[in-house]
């Protein structure tokens, strides 16, 4: 493993989801250095990122989360550094951080995704909930792991959603329910993996049944039908390199009761926990936790 050199594992930072990416980081920690790779711990809001090349690293292993870990911030003072990462560029990275300009790319490039609407002070609530129709899922543009995140189920109940997650963006989106399940696909390099459907015991897909219940469902194979599950993963390719994504990403989507898919979010530093699912769907085409660490940290580039 002298190939890598010296890894930096950049986990924790200073976002709304260190505690996720602290998680994340030990996995991948454990991975790397159980394969013989000479891993070691770097969290940002503990040093700056300078020492990085004073302290000798070769390259990063980005599973940072949130602002400044997947918004494009490090990955520019990464570029400028000349350390190459795993993930997307600066470009790819900031996009999809932004649920609402993510919207608006795959909407150009003729891609399905829910109907929604931008959500200010001016905003006329009443009409919006009857356009949209209820339940209405309302959230900050650039939080992750369901921050902020409500799901409008009565009428007049959507200024009170957007005050919540005002508190966590000053962009705030509220978007159509479309109820058929949601499902997620991982696309690492060139090839997306085996969707996986999503099966909450909660109300929706919050943080908690992400990260700590045991009692949400995942299923890997989705049972989706042979030619739905490969125009989902197809879709989720596309959906990847519309935004200009490279190395790995997980992208989310939903299906309708129709059968129709419609995508939802792209999520550049996919979570590596016990419970996250590009691990779940590495190890149904017989790839294990570490193995797939070394495959994402084959994928390390700058510029």
């Amino acid at each position: 493993m002298k190939q890598y050199g010296k890894v930096a594992v950049l986990m924790g930072g200073s976002s709304s989801e260190r505690e996720v990416s602290l998680m994340s980081g030990a996995g991948v920690l454990a991975a790397l250095q159980s394969k013989g790779v000479d891993a070691h711990r770097f969290d940002p809001s503990e040093k700056p990122l300078s020492a990085l090349k004073e302290e000798g690293f070769a390259c990063v292993f980005n599973i940072l989360h949130g602002p400044f870990g997947e918004d494009g911030t490090l990955q520019g003072a990464l570029e400028a550094l000349g350390v190459p990462y795993t993930g997307c560029g600066v470009m790819a990275s900031a996009i999809a951080m932004d649920k609402w300009r993510t919207k608006l790319l795959w909407k150009g490039a003729g891609l399905p995704i829910p109907a929604f609407e931008l959500l200010d002070e001016s905003s006329d609530f009443d009409a919006i909930e009857k356009t949209l129709g209820l339940p209405i899922f309302v959230k900050p543009s650039s939080e992750g792991s369901s921050i902020g995140v409500t799901k409008v189920k009565a009428a007049g109940e959507l200024r009170a959603a957007f005050e919540e997650a005002r508190k966590y963006d000053a962009v705030v989106i509220a978007e159509q329910f479309i109820g058929g399940g949601e499902y997620t696909c991982a696309v690492i390099g060139d090839k997306a993996y085996p969707t996986i459907k999503i099966e909450p015991a909660t109300e929706y897909y919050d943080y908690q049944a992400k990260y700590f219940r045991d009692d949400t469902v995942y299923r890997c194979p989705s049972g989706l039908a042979p030619e739905v599950e490969a125009r989902a993963r197809e879709l989720a390719l596309k959906a990847f390199k519309v935004l200009g994504c490279r190395g790995w990403s997980r992208v989310d989507f939903l299906m309708d009761e129709a059968g129709e898919i419609y995508l939802l979010e792209a999520n550049t530093s996919p979570g590596m926990t016990s419970h996250s699912l590009v691990p779940m769907a590495a190890k149904v085409e017989g790839i294990a936790y570490e193995d797939l660490c070394l495959k994402v940290l084959d994928t390390v580039h700058v510029g």
